[in-house]
């Protein structure tokens, strides 16, 4: 069996299909397939190799979970990524735990450094822009921008409270929505009272 990194197997696939608007099943089934046979391995997490092609201008993201790989139009971007010592010290400053869900070490939690900026939205390795999320939080967050990820969650807590009735956390939550109005941030993401 022969060895192939997985971001060159994603490669390849796209090479081999330009200019389609491709839907994620068709690449994961490929990905995953293609990948046993060459190397009797299971692929791990294709999304992740995808979304980091698009984030390096590989792809372009159609909407989501569609993607288009057109040769004239790749355009590499320098991502900056977090030193390991960078990753240390915002593991050290944020507690080892989610900042999040608060979950972290002790609760044998896997944790990820992320960047608060998306890398491809222009966000630096630079310590203040780096937050230690559990691997469950991070996939929520995805790209979003840290507002959008910050008001949904808000909006599910507020929705959580009001199903469990309690008062106190829909008032707060309420409240937290409200400054997004008043700041008109994120208007594109709805909140039904």
């Amino acid at each position: 069996m022969s060895e192939i990194s997985q971001e060159k197997l994603i490669k390849e696939f796209f090479v081999k299909n330009p200019n389609r608007d491709i839907k994620h099943p068709e690449v994961v089934d490929w990905l995953t397939a293609e990948y046993k046979k060459r190397t009797g391995n299971i692929f791990r997490d294709p999304d992740r190799g995808i979304r980091k092609l698009h984030q390096e201008g590989f792809l372009i993201k159609i909407e989501k979970g569609v993607y288009r790989y057109n040769p004239q139009n790749v355009r590499y971007r320098d991502l900056e990524d977090f030193t390991q010592k960078q990753k240390e010290d915002i593991l050290k400053r944020d507690g080892y735990k989610c900042v999040q869900c608060g979950r972290g070490l002790k609760e044998g939690v896997e944790l990820h450094i992320d960047h608060v900026k998306p890398k491809d939205l222009g966000g630096k390795a630079v310590l203040e822009n780096g937050q230690v999320l559990c691997s469950r939080c991070n996939f929520l967050k995805k790209n979003l921008k840290q507002t959008e990820s910050g008001k949904k969650m808000f909006i599910r807590m507020y929705e959580l409270a009001k199903k469990d009735k309690n008062d106190e956390v829909m008032k707060f939550a309420s409240a937290i929505l409200k400054c997004f109005e008043d700041y008109d941030v994120n208007g594109h993401i709805e909140w039904k009272k």
